[in-house]
């Protein structure tokens, strides 16, 4: 096989292990940017352009941040799972080899698949949008809620700590210890749960604004735990894009709004007032975690603005909201 540069041995032969390529096939890979925690790859070949996803020990940040490698196997059971009962909501599934940590899925096209979180940023802020991002979530919590075979296969918790628990909560504890008790108490809930597969990385970065719908990516931290996580997840963005655009304020809050309204709406596993509480009790912590835990978000780079969602996240996390409206209705009224 030769190929115009890519990644080492293994990941070449795991492409014509899998029947993806021959050996004398041309093959071109092309590094794929966006991802911290694994390396993605576009690969083109004469049986079809496929991507070829591989799991990183020490994740592409400036702290020190490490996870399980076996995680790129959770996140293939976690593909398989939404394409199974929810097609089209996931790219398709092509191959997977746990032994050399990577997989391939359907290529889309980004032209036809843009990013999220880039349409966000640049204004174009659409509410039906994030209601179709709730639904489809809440269709896969539905789906998976009270499985025991899911729960055993997704018994994650070590990975789920490691990629998200610590690097966000633990961590911002840490550098805040008069609200150490109350992240760490969310931390111990979190450990605790076992209600639904999580995705746990539902953020607008691995959205894609598909002509069919949302299409959800990177489910590295997959996990058996408690759905609220992943609402709260994909809330805190809509508040944290207020900073980026001021004058779009009311209208990424528009999306908590939408985004509510549909998952809560639709929350059929559960009692939906309980499910937003925890959601509302998580929201402060992850809002705090952006500016001050492992992986801040990189367009809050002004101090000022730093220091309101500190200010604004503490007094929350001091008196917690009960709704996720009250939170968004506070944060406007500090956003002045």
């Amino acid at each position: 096989m030769t190929d115009s540069g890519g990644p080492g041995p293994a990941l070449r032969e795991f492409v014509r292990a899998q029947g993806l390529a021959a050996a004398d096939d041309d093959v071109r890979w092309e590094a794929l940017t966006g991802g911290v925690s694994s390396d993605i790859w576009k690969v083109e070949s004469p049986r079809g352009v496929f991507c070829v996803k591989a799991a990183l020990p020490r994740l592409k940040v400036a702290s020190d941040w490490r996870a399980p490698i076996e995680r790129n196997a959770h996140e293939w059971d976690w593909l398989c799972f939404a394409h199974a009962c929810r097609p089209g909501s996931v790219p398709r599934p092509v191959a997977h080899d746990p032994r050399v940590g990577a997989f391939a899925m359907e290529y889309l096209d980004p032209r036809q698949h843009p990013v999220w979180k880039r349409l966000l940023l640049d204004g174009r802020i659409d509410a039906a949008f994030a209601a179709d991002v709730a639904r489809g979530l809440a269709f896969l919590h539905q789906a998976s809620a009270g499985r025991a075979d899911l729960r055993e296969r997704f018994a994650t918790l070590e990975t789920f700590h490691a990629i998200r628990l610590e690097p966000y909560l633990v961590a911002t504890a840490r550098a805040h210890p008069s609200v150490q008790p109350q992240i760490e108490r969310l931390v111990d809930e979190l450990s605790a749960s076992s209600i639904a597969l999580v995705h746990g990385d539902v953020s607008p970065k691995n959205i894609l604004v598909g002509p069919r719908g949302p299409v959800f990516l990177d489910a590295e931290c997959a996990w058996f735990g408690d759905p609220a996580f992943d609402a709260a997840f994909c809330l805190n963005h809509f508040l944290l894009k207020c900073l980026a655009r001021r004058g779009d304020a009311r209208r990424y809050l528009g999306l908590v709004a939408a985004f509510s309204s549909t998952y809560f709406g639709l929350a059929g596993w559960e009692d939906a007032h309980a499910l937003e509480a925890r959601v509302a009790r998580l929201l402060p912590a992850l809002f705090l975690a952006r500016v001050d835990g492992k992986s801040p978000v990189e367009y809050i780079g002004r101090d000022p603005d730093r220091d309101l969602v500190r200010a604004t996240a503490l007094r929350w996390l001091e008196w917690p909201p009960a709704t996720v409206g009250e939170i968004a209705r506070d944060w406007l009224e500090r956003l002045g």
